[in-house]
């Protein structure tokens, strides 16, 4: 099956492009993991047609009900990459999907990064983005900053092309503790350690790893994240994704919309865009 259009976030301005794509009979799914940052807002008094307060989980879920009340499907997964040729290809950790459009709305939030040394190695083994950069470290020892499914996945990317491949959970728990070929450390990270480029991982133990490069994938790929493995126009000082006042992106058929593409950081911003976002998808599938 091909979706006409894959909106990846179910927050304000993924829900908001849905209901244009549905509305104009577009094969229409949402693909969302995760709490939104709605989810964590208290009480909502500046929205429209807010008879009472509401706070930020039931406004979601609202959304939600709404989408599928118009039978927008909406499936909890996290997807994990994003690839490109006559159709967009959406992975996730169990399946995969065919659309003619994508809709990048999962926000912007990225776990903070607070492990010293790491700021100073960007560029310099330390990188983003394993499907971008794994050739870079044919035949060396590359570790995955994260635990969960997203990280997993860079890992599995590394694994032909590099010599081994460790997954460096920093404290969590890691999601699989049996990755095949793939060495599992849960140990708490001190520092990262190199001058022109990553040499060392030191632990809280006293411990440390030799690596030539880290890939960072904490939590789950956030809109950034994954336009960056496309080639996606990003604003790096802002890990903001550049779009039109069409909410194109420099990829034709992928849009994006709301915190991920920076600006003020309100709901009604984000519905608006999704609606720009949706149209705009709306108008690709019938050029098309």
């Amino acid at each position: 099956m091909i979706y006409d259009v894959i909106i990846i976030g179910s927050g304000p301005a993924g829900i908001s492009a849905s209901l244009y794509t549905k509305r104009a009979n577009l094969v229409t799914l949402i693909i969302s993991k995760g709490k939104s940052t709605l989810e964590k807002v208290g009480n909502i008094e500046n929205y429209y047609g807010l008879e009472e307060n509401i706070d930020g989980k039931n406004l979601q879920e609202i959304g939600e009900k709404q989408a599928k009340r118009l039978g927008i499907e909406i499936k909890k997964e996290e997807v994990v990459q994003i690839e490109k040729s006559t159709n967009f290809l959406i992975t996730t950790l169990n399946h995969t999907y065919k659309t003619k459009t994508v809709i990048l709305a999962t926000g912007s939030a990225r776990k903070k990064i607070d492990i010293k040394g790491i700021k100073e190695l960007e560029g310099k083994g330390v990188s983003y983005c394993a499907i971008c950069d794994a050739f870079f470290f044919k035949g060396k020892d590359v570790a995955v900053l994260g635990s969960k499914e997203y990280a997993l996945h860079e890992a599995q990317i590394l694994l032909p092309i590099a010599k081994s491949v460790m997954m460096l959970t920093n404290g969590e728990e890691a999601i699989d503790k049996r990755a095949e070929g793939i060495e599992i450390e849960e140990k708490k990270i001190q520092e990262l350690k190199g001058i022109d480029h990553i040499e060392e991982v030191t632990f809280e133990d006293n411990t440390s790893k030799k690596i030539d490069g880290l890939f960072v994938a904490l939590g789950t790929a956030s809109s950034s994240d994954l336009a960056r493995k496309l080639g996606i126009k990003i604003e790096e000082k802002t890990n903001h994704i550049i779009v039109n006042d069409k909410m194109e992106t420099n990829l034709s058929g992928l849009y994006a919309c709301g915190d991920c593409v920076g600006g003020t950081l309100q709901i009604a911003k984000a519905v608006y865009e999704g609606m720009i976002a949706g149209m705009s998808a709306i108008d690709y599938c019938k050029r098309k």
